[in-house]
């Protein structure tokens, strides 16, 4: 299927866009340690196309040498993706982790993939008693769903073996950012039990204004992602929590389902921790950058 068929087809159920070495600014920071005394660091990615396990890209190269930058091994590994929208929280709480495979209109290849990692149903428990011991009313425990490629699409990269446990958390589009900031607290517990909190969403994602022909970023594209890096990097939880404000904020994110999860991840290492930019890349107008949330010693 051309490529441009295969957008609008994708645009029906929104997904990121197949990224391009030809309009790619790329880069990635140093190895860096993942653990402090203070637990587990906290992660927010851009995840990508779902074709990203099956193209040669910056972004994949990134995620495919994730454990040599952070080589603690997780207990346990809790997504939180821009793919499972619910009302109220959700947990996933299942013995063995089915592939969703959430798109349609790409190459067979793509839905051949299987990414299958046990759960962690005493994690989920875990994760229901937080939320609800910090006022989280209504906590769904969802003993069939898989992993939304939101989840499967780095991880299978990241720790390709599927050996470890993982369990996924949903957002609520219909909530605000503090509700998220506050759902990333009330599951801070978990980085000092050895779980790995990992954020995944798009700091820009408008595929209606997908550009295959740009050879540089957007200036909106830029602007947004450019004020996303300030405030995380210089600790101003409450504008990150108003996202809404920030510049060009619409158009960055039309929907907010792929910038809320930055907002759990940031809220899991607390007020004091110090964010780092790990990745950056621009591509079809497009914005993925990553970052680490560092928790105080």
């Amino acid at each position: 299927m051309p490529m441009i068929k295969r957008l609008k087809s994708w645009l029906c159920k929104p997904q990121t866009q197949t990224q391009s070495d030809s309009v790619t600014a790329s880069k990635s920071l140093e190895a860096g340690s993942m653990a402090t005394s203070a637990g587990l660091s906290t992660f927010y990615v851009s995840h990508g196309s779902p074709m990203m396990p099956l193209e040669d890209t910056p972004i994949r190269e990134f995620f495919s040498t994730w454990t040599e930058r952070y080589p603690t091994r997780p207990k346990a590994i809790l997504a939180i993706s821009a793919h499972w929208d619910t009302r109220e929280p959700a947990v996933n709480a299942v013995s063995q982790n089915s592939t969703i495979h959430d798109f349609y209109g790409f190459p067979r290849e793509l839905y051949q993939l299987q990414y299958t990692p046990p759960g962690a149903p005493d994690v989920a428990k875990r994760v229901t008693s937080l939320l609800k011991d910090a006022g989280f009313k209504t906590v769904l425990e969802d003993n069939k769903r898989g992993l939304d490629h939101g989840a499967w699409t780095p991880l299978m990269l990241m720790y390709p073996n599927a050996d470890i446990p993982v369990l996924q958390v949903s957002i609520q589009s219909n909530k605000d950012g503090l509700h998220h900031y506050q759902l990333g607290r009330a599951l801070a517990p978990l980085k000092d039990e050895g779980v790995l909190i990992f954020a995944s969403g798009t700091t820009v994602h408008n595929l209606r204004e997908i550009d295959f022909s740009a050879k540089k970023p957007t200036v909106w594209a830029k602007a947004f992602d450019g004020w996303l890096t300030d405030v995380l990097l210089n600790s101003k939880h409450k504008e990150a929590m108003e996202w809404e404000k920030a510049p060009y904020a619409s158009k960055a994110h039309p929907h907010p389902d792929h910038f809320l999860p930055v907002l759990v991840g940031l809220g899991a290492a607390g007020e004091q921790c110090q964010a780092e930019k790990i990745y950056e890349e621009f591509a079809y107008g497009l914005a993925l950058s990553c970052f680490a949330f560092h928790p105080q010693n």
